[in-house]
């Protein structure tokens, strides 16, 4: 996996414009193409990339931690919104793409910086021409609990110069 260093190296509209949405996961997912850069910040990478749905794999560190030293609520979050809306990205055709309108994350149990690795599991719902929605899963890869859930509403939009 290597990540994008700038935004000429990653999903630039000329690519989207050629790519359709569950290639370009796809190429993600098998280091094809360059992961973003916030994957990195975020210890997060995409694993697996098929029509409606993405998993990420994720292991938080302690640069992660929020001040009760447990994993921060963010971070959680931006696994579960990466899932879910590249989910999204994968139903989209060669020219259009998306933006999280809203998410919504429930935490179930914390996570802590001891090794836990996560899988986030990201389903499309529903992906019409304007919005689409998805929903994902946090959960352990050796205990299989459930961390977190989570939705997320994106909007549609075609990709211009």
């Amino acid at each position: 996996m290597y990540y994008a260093t700038s935004s000429s190296d990653f999903l630039t509209h000329e690519v989207l414009k050629t790519l359709s949405g569950l290639d370009a996961m796809q190429r993600i997912a098998t280091g094809d193409l360059p992961a973003p850069a916030m994957a990195e910040t975020m210890a997060i990478r995409m694993v697996e990339a098929s029509a409606g749905r993405v998993v990420f794999e994720g292991v938080p560190e302690f640069r992660h931690t929020n001040p009760a030293g447990t994993i921060h609520g963010g971070w959680f979050g931006a696994i579960l919104d990466s899932c879910m809306s590249c989910a999204v990205q994968s139903m989209l055709p060669a020219g259009r793409a998306y933006t999280t309108l809203e998410y919504k994350v429930n935490l179930v149990r914390p996570l802590f910086a001891d090794g836990t690795a996560v899988l986030a599991e990201g389903t499309s719902l529903h992906t019409g021409r304007r919005t689409a929605t998805a929903e994902g899963r946090l959960t352990g890869v050796e205990d299989g609990k459930l961390y977190a859930t989570g939705t997320v509403t994106c909007m549609i939009f075609d990709v211009s110069d």
